[in-house]
């Protein structure tokens, strides 16, 4: 978890992105990075990008942000990580355009396949992530979402500019923020205990919705576009075994935990009780390493959240035993229907 924050000032605007205005706004979120800080803003103070660091991938200096590519034509703010970022970078390098400052820096890694591909790029990361590129040659801010909305983006238009993060509570340090209440989102709240994307609680306030970027020109125009829906890779399954079913399952599971163990600091499970954290932690010690850190809260005044301790605390989390929960998940999802 890292922070991100960011101000463009469009052309018909008549404010000044000054250090000290782009600190404040990103030190709201200090909680989210509390290994390192860093802010960039151009010359004629149009820009500016501002970073909380939370240290995962390469814990090296070199790798703090916003960073920029080898000439200084893309800056990048980021929050999170691309999981194949290795295989991309092999890749990339290859090609020979391309010099790298970091060693195995996943957020350089963006930059550079940016360069390479274009937008494009977004169909070769996987991961979970939210980061704004500004692009110096075109004068184009791009703000992007993982496909999931796994990690967040708020941002809003007003007094000629936009100004994004990845929290409300930092958009509403900029003192000409507006601060009232979505009726609208309201409403949706009350209903279904959220308010969809890309609506917020306060007005003029959006989130971008998960799957989805956003292109903002110079002149204040804005593009947006849906690159990946999930309705746009299913596939129906008719034709294969239910035991075939599971063993894909199961192999892409495996896949998906191996990817998220890849860290230069000591990760761990959240463990609820549950048969997802339960198969988690059965997948994660399967290339052994020693004792599987989990972590768990509780609640003393809370019955749900002690039973939910106490099973995590008295879970025995064999491969067999939560391989059998998984079938069971998987046979009750194909017969849902029946």
């Amino acid at each position: 978890m890292c922070g991100i924050v960011g101000a463009f000032v469009f052309k018909n605007g008549n404010f000044r992105i000054t250090e000290q205005y782009l600190t404040k706004l990103r030190d709201a979120m200090a909680h989210r990075g509390p290994d390192g800080s860093g802010t960039w803003v151009s010359e004629d103070g149009r820009i500016g990008l501002g970073h909380r660091r939370l240290s995962i991938i390469d814990l090296s200096d070199v790798a703090a942000q916003p960073m920029c590519n080898e000439d200084g034509s893309l800056w990048i703010t980021y929050n999170d990580e691309i999981y194949n970022h290795a295989e991309i970078r092999a890749e990339l390098s290859k090609s020979g355009r391309h010099k790298w400052k970091t060693d195995h820096s996943d957020t350089e890694v963006i930059l550079h396949a940016f360069e390479e591909w274009g937008i494009g790029c977004l169909d070769k990361f996987r991961g979970m992530f939210a980061f704004a590129l500004w692009d110096i040659r075109k004068r184009e801010l791009w703000l992007i979402r993982d496909r999931i909305g796994i990690k967040p983006l708020y941002y809003s238009i007003h007094h000629g500019r936009i100004v994004f993060a990845s929290e409300i509570k930092a958009l509403l340090e900029d003192p000409q923020q507006k601060r009232a209440v979505d009726e609208e989102a309201f409403y949706h709240f009350l209903s279904f205990l959220t308010s969809p994307a890309p609506q917020t609680l306060f007005d003029g306030i959006k989130k971008l919705p998960g799957g989805t970027w956003i292109r903002i020109s110079e002149n204040g125009s804005i593009c947006e576009n849906l690159y990946w829906d999930v309705l746009d890779h299913t596939a129906p399954l008719t034709d294969v075994s239910e035991e075939d079913i599971s063993r894909m399952l199961l192999d892409e599971l495996k896949t998906s935990v191996k990817l998220r163990k890849v860290s230069d600091v000591p990760v761990g499970v959240f463990l609820s009780g549950g048969i997802d954290s339960s198969t988690n932690a059965a997948l994660f010690s399967e290339d052994g390493g020693g004792p599987v850190r989990t972590f768990c809260i509780g609640y003393d005044r809370d019955e749900r959240f002690i039973s939910a301790r106490s099973l995590a605390k008295s879970r025995r989390y064999s491969y067999g035993n939560s391989l059998y929960w998984l079938y069971f998940l998987v046979f009750i999802t194909l017969h849902r229907n029946c």
